[in-house]
C-alpha cells in the first residue's frame, strides 16, 4: 500500500463512501490508504462506525433513503469485494413505484452459488440475472422494470390484481414496452392474463 497523507486518505475514502450511503469495506479503506491499525484506531475514537465483518460507515455522511438496500448489497460482497445481491421482486416493485404493497422483507436475488445466510428481514432468491436484467442505483443494483414484473409474476406473494396494476402502470409510464411483456407472456400465464385484461 502506497503511503498517503491523512487528508488524502480521508478524501479518497469519503469519495468512495459518499456513493455508498456512507458505507465502505475494509478493502476500500485499504485502497484509500488505511491500514488495519488505522481503521481500528478510527473506530475506537468514533470517526468510523463498525457495522459488521469488514464493513464500516462514515457517520458524518447522512443516512441514505435506501440505507437498508445499500447495506445489504455490501453485506453480499464476495471475496473480490464486489456485491452479489440485486434488489428484486416485491422490493424492486416498490422502488420502481409499481406497487402499493409494503414488502415484509427485503427481497434480493443472489447467484445460485451464494452461501451466506440471509439476515433477519431479508429474503434471498437464488437465480441467474443477465446484465440486461439489472440497473445501477446509488449504492446498489436493482432489477429492471421488465425483470421485476416477471419475477413478481412468478411470486405467489404478489396478488393478481396488484400484478395487473403494476403491468398497466409500467406500460403507461413507458418503463416497459408492451411487446417485451408479450414475449414474456409466452412463458408466464399470469403476465399473459394481465395483458389480456389491460
Amino acid at each position: 500500500m502506497t503511503y498517503r497523507s491523512p487528508k488524502t486518505a480521508l478524501r479518497a475514502l469519503y469519495l468512495t463512501a459518499n456513493g455508498q450511503g456512507g458505507y465502505f469495506t475494509a478493502k476500500q479503506a485499504a485502497a484509500a490508504g488505511y491500514t488495519k491499525q488505522h481503521v481500528a484506531y478510527h473506530v475506537n475514537v468514533g470517526n468510523f462506525t463498525r457495522i459488521g465483518h469488514g464493513l464500516y460507515r462514515l457517520p458524518t455522511i447522512p443516512v441514505s433513503e435506501h440505507d437498508e438496500f445499500i447495506r445489504l448489497s455490501l453485506w453480499s460482497r464476495g471475496r473480490n469485494d464486489i456485491p452479489q445481491a440485486v434488489v428484486s421482486h416485491e422490493s424492486a416493485l416498490a422502488l420502481h413505484e409499481l406497487s402499493d404493497l409494503l414488502p415484509g422483507k427485503v427481497n434480493l436475488t443472489v447467484p445460485r452459488t451464494f452461501r451466506k445466510r440471509a439476515p433477519r428481514g431479508c429474503a434471498l432468491h437464488p437465480g441467474t440475472l443477465a446484465p440486461a436484467d439489472t440497473a445501477e442505483s446509488t449504492g446498489f443494483r436493482i432489477t429492471t422494470p421488465l425483470r421485476t414484473l416477471t419475477d413478481a409474476a412468478d411470486s405467489k406473494s404478489v396478488p393478481t390484481e396488484q400484478l395487473q396494476q403494476a403491468i398497466a402502470d409500467a406500460i403507461e409510464r413507458g418503463l416497459v414496452r408492451r411487446s417485451a411483456l408479450a414475449a414474456a407472456a409466452k412463458k408466464n400465464i399470469r403476465i399473459s392474463d394481465a395483458l389480456n385484461r389491460i
